[in-house]
């Protein structure tokens, strides 16, 4: 079974800029999705991905298609992207005076009650996996770490971190649930 986006990518590492046009066609609007998702601000996303595509045309020559499917590897350079910046995002600072014009936000006392609850809940959910499976759970979606991030420091392969993460959420669903 033949690949699209890994071929296009392939022809990319050889600096073809008709397989980029393609390339950028066939994926564009799938990436923008994914980085929409993650920054929540449009303009934020399209800057994302003119930098995501700058870096495809830079790296194209890494991407091995032994490893996994073509469009797999873009949106792990796009979410990576996104999440680094993310991260190199800087707290807004208000100006004084401001403080006295906005509202108090604090949640209410039956609002923080069914909240500690819920998080006890979630704590006691959290038990019943294995602790490595806890911890790359809350790595993956607390921290913001890659599947390669986890995969390496727990040292297993990567479709192995994959599966732990789905059967954990899976868990941590039906627990929730009852």
């Amino acid at each position: 079974m033949s690949d699209p986006v890994a071929d296009l990518l392939l022809r990319c590492a050889t600096q073809d800029r008709a397989a980029f046009r393609s390339l950028y066609a066939a994926t564009s609007s799938k990436l923008m999705g994914v980085l929409l998702r993650i920054l929540g601000n449009r303009a934020e996303a399209e800057d994302a991905l003119q930098e995501v595509f700058t870096r495809i045309w830079l790296r194209a020559g890494r991407f091995d298609p032994s490893k996994g499917a073509g469009m797999t590897w873009i949106i792990a350079l796009a979410r990576n992207h996104a999440i680094d910046r993310l991260r190199s995002r800087k707290p807004e600072q208000s100006e004084e005076g401001e403080a006295e014009l906005v509202a108090d936000r604090a949640p209410r006392a039956e609002t923080r009650l069914i909240a500690k609850g819920e998080a006890r809940r979630i704590a006691e959910c959290f038990e019943t996996l294995e602790p490595d499976r806890a911890e790359a759970v809350r790595g993956a979606y607390l921290a913001g770490l890659s599947y390669q991030e986890l995969a390496d420091q727990h040292a297993v392969p990567l479709n192995t971190m994959r599966t732990w993460l789905r059967r954990s959420l899976l868990k941590l669903k039906e627990c929730l649930d009852r």
